[in-house]
């Protein structure tokens, strides 16, 4: 198939960039003919001539089902171009997670690559309404499926290095959208990606054991998670998650913007977030530990939250901020059971400690909440500079925790603090403050909650009870 030469001349050396257009090898790009084969011609030929640019080209809605990116390839998605997800559910059979089935397939994936870009300008559109079933007020039904779920996660890359995802519009995901696992030296920048805010499961982007990670200047929304970090047990022998850094992002989601957790069989540790903006959240920040890994060494700075109240269909009560360990709810004796580690039907949880959190505005219907199963599974937690401002504004009712998913009761009714501390060793609450709206119902109480905690240091603090005089500011329970 014929290829284009470009030259790139800087500093009077000369790079030339072999350049492999989608058409040239069959794809129609009417938006109604699969051209998957084409483009995984493409993608083959540029491989094998020992790299280059697979080009999908300006002008035109490009329809595909899956197809695979492999070594040396910069995939260009052009200024207005579309490539788009096949809405036929019978071409996605490969599970996104090897034997388990039930969790969703692969679109666009890579297996064991280097040196791979996706970037061009164009868009990315996974064609998610397509798999939705029912649209209910704030969510979609999910469609019933027997072993196969068929939504596709957008783009899935399993042991990759020196991978780079930049200026590229990505949407529309039924599942997943970028899943990263056991990837290594990774840099996501100058990305903006749009999911449907009602797709259940619609993350935004998931990094699985994986490390050297760069996320920067993104604008992401997403109906789950935002951004997560996890380490999933179908593919373990990738090891812990760690050296992370996300900044300079604006995220919404409906239901936790900055994720770490639930599933985590290994470690998830080093990881920085800062100069963010999360907003129309559920939660904003969570660390949701329910396996027996662990989180530790994590920093969160120069951050703004803003988050609300959505139906119960999302995990979460509008925590601006919310840690919590947990072990998970037992298995099935009769299936397997992917949660569990093999043959297991119990499990247990790892311990969450070193959490340091500087300069965090909150703004929002709930407050802080730190809670575990025993003191001793949470350990270090640092407040500094960290605002929060309660306010109720939306018509969906409040006075509730929510742990799920966990062995214990999922969603607890209680009174609503400001910063809420239960089971937990060495909390530091330091120059912060909490500040009460207007609009007060009568489960919003004091300014600092505690049960059994131990080693718990208030210094430089401001802010009442909802009732000064009546209720407690500082409300510590042994």
């Amino acid at each position: 198939m014929p290829t284009k030469i470009l030259a790139n001349v800087k500093n009077t050396s000369i790079s030339l960039i072999k350049e492999y257009n989608i058409n040239d090898f069959g794809a129609k790009g009417d938006g109604k003919t699969d051209d998957a084969v084409a483009i995984q011609k493409a993608i083959d030929a540029c491989t094998t001539a020992g790299g280059g640019r697979v080009v999908v080209p300006s002008g035109k809605t490009y329809l595909a089902g899956p197809f695979k990116l492999k070594s040396y390839v910069e995939f260009y998605v052009a200024l207005n171009a579309k490539l788009l997800a096949n809405p036929n559910e019978k071409v996605y059979t490969e599970s996104a997670f090897r034997a388990n089935k039930g969790e969703g397939t692969l679109w666009i994936s890579a297996n064991d690559v280097k040196l791979v870009t996706i970037t061009g300008g164009g868009i990315i559109d996974g064609n998610g309404i397509s798999f939705m079933g029912a649209e209910l007020e704030d969510s979609f039904e999910l469609k019933p499926f027997n072993i196969v779920d068929p939504r596709p996660h957008l783009l899935t890359i399993i042991g990759g290095e020196n991978i780079r995802i930049h200026n590229i519009n990505i949407r529309n995901s039924a599942y997943w959208t970028i899943h990263l696992v056991g990837c290594n030296d990774v840099a996501i920048t100058d990305i903006t990606l749009l999911n449907n805010l009602k797709v259940r499961n619609g993350d935004g982007i998931d990094i699985d054991h994986s490390r050297n990670v760069r996320i920067t200047n993104c604008y992401i929304e997403s109906g789950d998670d935002a951004i997560c970090l996890k380490n999933r047990r179908e593919y373990e022998e990738y090891g812990p998650c760690e050296s992370i850094t996300v900044s300079n992002c604006i995220m919404v989601s409906r239901s936790c913007a900055v994720k770490i957790g639930s599933e985590n069989m290994d470690k998830i540790s080093k990881a920085v977030f800062t100069n963010c903006i999360i907003k129309a959240s559920n939660r904003g920040i969570g660390i949701q530990n329910r396996d027996e890994g662990t989180v530790e060494d994590i920093v969160f700075s120069n951050i703004l939250v803003e988050s609300h109240f959505f139906s119960d269909v999302w995990w979460g009560k509008a925590e601006p901020i919310y840690i919590t360990a947990y072990r998970r709810a037992n298995g099935n004796n009769k299936d397997a059971n992917w949660r569990f580690p093999k043959g297991a039907t119990v499990g247990k949880v790892g311990t969450v400690k070193n959490i340091y959190f500087s300069n965090i505005k909150c703004t929002g219907e709930s407050g802080v909440y730190v809670s575990a199963e025993s003191a001793d599974k949470i350990d270090g937690i640092y407040f500094d500079q960290v605002d929060v401002q309660i306010n109720k504004t939306t018509n969906i009712s409040g006075g509730v925790y929510d742990r799920r998913p966990s062995q214990v009761e999922g969603l607890v009714k209680s009174n609503i603090a400001a910063f809420y501390f239960e089971n937990a060793t060495n909390i530091s609450l330091r120059n912060s403050s909490v500040t009460w709206g207007k609009n007060l119902p009568v489960y919003y109480t004091n300014a600092i909650n505690t049960k059994n905690v131990t080693g718990l240091k208030l210094i430089g603090f401001e802010g009442t009870s909802t009732s000064p005089g009546k209720i407690k500011a500082v409300n510590q329970i042994p």
